[in-house]
């Protein structure tokens, strides 16, 4: 593959966590650099370590991981999605503390954005792709859309407070059902 083979499908793969990135400003508290740079590291760093995983399990798991990997994210994205409309719906003063930049919950929408990464990486072992080259510019990508994403979401958000959380929830529930669609309609 070429350089340029790569960063196409670099942004391709990015764009789920670069549209999740946008969802989170939408519906953050804050929404700093330092957040920011937290989202885009999240994200690309499981952007560019679920193709190695995928690459070194090989095509012996390939079925396996292509067969579920679209429900694994879709329930994982209705979930946290979901839980962002019922947040919004609260009333103020039942609101949790903000913890949506928390280890727990970042660690499951990093997941959930790079599970087709990890099919990716299975292909990148039949085709003969450099993996290092590849991880790095699929990271690097992924990492500024999020960092982006994020702080448009939060500029559009800071107008729109409780009617951006339900669309921040709401984007997370449609990038799963888009996932779910995509794998269900290919068979």
């Amino acid at each position: 593959m070429s350089f340029w083979e790569i960063l196409l499908l670099a942004i391709g793969v990015s764009m789920d966590a670069f549209a999740v990135s946008i969802g989170k400003g939408l519906s953050a508290q804050r929404a700093s650099w330092r957040e920011a740079l937290t989202v885009g590291l999240w994200f690309g760093g499981f952007q560019a370590l679920m193709p190695v995983i995928g690459y070194y399990l090989g095509i012996s798991f390939a079925e396996l991981v292509t067969k579920v990997d679209h429900w694994i994210a879709f329930g994982l994205l209705l979930l946290i999605g979901g839980n962002m409309i019922r947040e919004a719906l609260q009333p103020e003063d039942e609101k949790p503390a903000d913890t949506s930049f928390g280890f727990r919950t970042m660690l499951v929408l990093a997941i959930a954005t790079s599970i087709d990464a990890l099919a990716l990486g299975i292909s990148f072992a039949f085709l003969g792709t450099n993996l290092w080259s590849a991880i790095l510019v699929i990271g690097l990508t992924t990492f500024a859309f999020s960092a982006v994403g994020l702080l448009i979401g939060k500029k559009v958000g800071t107008r729109f407070h409780a009617g951006a959380e339900i669309l921040g929830g709401v984007i997370l529930i449609l990038i799963g059902v888009k996932i779910l669609i995509e794998h269900l309609s290919a068979f």
